[in-house]
């Protein structure tokens, strides 16, 4: 079981010592998303994440790249809607060198102007290619629809307009009002020496920001749709509903019954839709859950025809009810997220990420043996629970491609029933 330490400075460090492995991976994982922003600046808490590496008062951005790979060590991070994560994953007698990095840019970076003019083409880019890619809009616009004038509904990479203007001192800013270290967790998985690691961050880290702009709107969700006509091959289409929060009594039913309607081969979406019918070429479900909502969404990649068979068969597996499926159905889905679970111990990467989103969002780690326990406890009876939790809600419906055949929503509402 990880450690959880309390430090002077209010940072958590959790420690999660495994001595079968060469390796130890790193990270700080801030409890600040793209919820956070205001709508003037969307899109400055994935640049602020870019930004972190382009520069300290001591190490310049090559400086960073050229000391990573000099140890053959790797760094990353990523934005959220809800957390900001920086990592890096060295061989063990690295470790000491991977947190002076971490701790560096978040606590020295210097935002010089000139690479933030660079990071700001390099993210236009980086949004002009999802925009040619219909199978990521498709996902964002359905947030947007699900939760429409709120931060939660907005782009993670923003709006171009908005990020040609954002400056650097509102990058700078966002760091100092949202960063500070009673939302910030230091996790740290693989082989090393605990009192060093404990010394090495408590010694790094003490400088960091203590801002304290709470900005987070209440996540309202109320659905709808997003329709475009586009000259594509497929029809891009997301029939989705709002899922759960991270504390909902129902979050390990929901999970399950995803599991056993979409996901993978065997699941009833795959067999009946691709493997009898032949209708998609892709199709899944999937649930993801944030502090105060959630969302249960069907994705499937469809023919300009088959769309107009697919909504009927689509909709009638929603309404089958989850007490008529199969006990073999049921273990499957839990053998296939135990699995998933445990395999992820194997990985020095997952367990530091695992550890560090649990102690964030439920201020605990949460032993695997209890998710197993809880997944273990569910039964036919709490799929259905789930299945009409997520059908009594409004339905929201994203599609991007040859949508002349879709059903319209109104035809579509008229098909869900959960009694």
């Amino acid at each position: 079981m990880p450690n959880v330490h309390s430090l002077k400075s209010g940072l958590t460090l959790i420690t999660d010592y495994i001595d079968t492995v060469e390796t130890v991976s790193v990270g700080m994982w801030n409890k600040v998303g793209a919820r956070n922003e205001h709508e003037s600046v969307n899109g400055v808490a994935h640049l602020l994440e870019h930004m972190a590496f382009k520069g300290t008062k001591t190490r310049s951005a090559l400086d960073i790249a050229k000391e990573v790979e000099m140890v053959g060590g790797a760094v990353n991070a990523y934005t959220s809607r809800e957390v900001t994560a920086y990592y890096m994953k060295v061989l063990k007698e690295d470790i000491g060198l991977s947190i002076d990095i971490i701790s560096d840019i978040l606590q020295n970076s210097t935002f010089d102007s000139k690479e933030l003019d660079r990071e700001r083409g390099v993210i236009l880019q980086e949004i002009g290619m999802y925009q040619d890619t219909p199978d990521d809009v498709v996902f964002d616009k359905w947030q947007e629809v699900a939760y429409p004038d709120q931060p939660m509904g907005r782009s993670i990479l923003g709006k171009s307009e908005i990020i040609k203007t954002i400056s650097r001192d509102q990058v700078e800013g966002f760091m100092k009002s949202f960063y500070r270290p009673d939302k910030m967790v230091f996790s740290v998985s693989g082989n090393f020496h605990e009192e060093q690691v404990l010394e090495f961050v408590e010694k790094n880290f003490d400088k960091l920001p203590n801002g304290q702009d709470n900005h987070s709107p209440k996540s309202i969700y109320k659905g709808g749709e997003f329709r475009q006509e586009k000259d594509l091959e497929q029809v891009n289409i997301i029939l989705g509903f709002e899922g759960v929060d991270f504390y909902s009594d129902l979050y390990y039913p929901t999970a399950v019954y995803s599991t056993v309607l979409g996901s993978g081969m065997s699941s009833r979406l795959f067999q009946e839709i691709r493997e009898k019918r032949g209708l998609v070429y892709s199709v899944s479900s999937y649930t993801s859950s944030f502090s105060d909502s959630g969302i249960f969404g069907v994705y499937a990649g469809t023919g300009q025809k088959e769309v107009k068979e697919l909504m009927p068969v689509l909709c009638d597996q929603l309404n089958i009810c989850a007490k008529n499926f199969t006990s073999e159905e049921l273990q499957r889905a839990k053998a296939q997220f135990k699995a998933s679970l445990l395999m992820g111990q194997e990985s020095t990467s997952r367990r530091c990420r695992s550890n560090a989103s649990k102690y964030l969002m439920h201020k605990r780690i949460i032993p695997h043996e209890e998710i197993i326990s809880e997944i273990d406890m569910v039964q036919l009876e709490d799929l259905e629970r789930a299945r009409k939790n997520i059908l009594k809600s409004n339905i929201t419906l994203s599609s991007i491609g040859p949508v002349q055949y879709l059903e319209n929503l109104e035809n579509i509402k008229n098909r869900i029933s959960f009694d």
